[in-house]
């Protein structure tokens, strides 16, 4: 899934993994016949980052590491 969520940030669109959700549920929704089975969800598409808070501070790297 992680490489799926660096493609397509990579051609410009936002994603992201989603938790929480019933696989059950979901494989009897959209997989009635068992053929198929979900793995992970994701959101994909474009944000309107107009609403959206600034990203906080971060460390520096010579704050939490070092190379040895």
């Amino acid at each position: 899934g992680a490489y799926l969520i660096l493609a397509a940030r990579a051609l410009g669109l936002d994603a992201g993994a989603q938790s929480g959700f019933n696989p059950q549920a979901v494989n009897e929704a959209f997989f009635p016949d068992g053929r198929y089975a979900v793995n992970f969800i994701i959101n994909l598409g474009v944000a309107d980052h107009a609403g959206t808070f600034p990203r906080g501070p971060r460390l520096a790297f010579d704050e939490v590491a070092q190379i040895v």
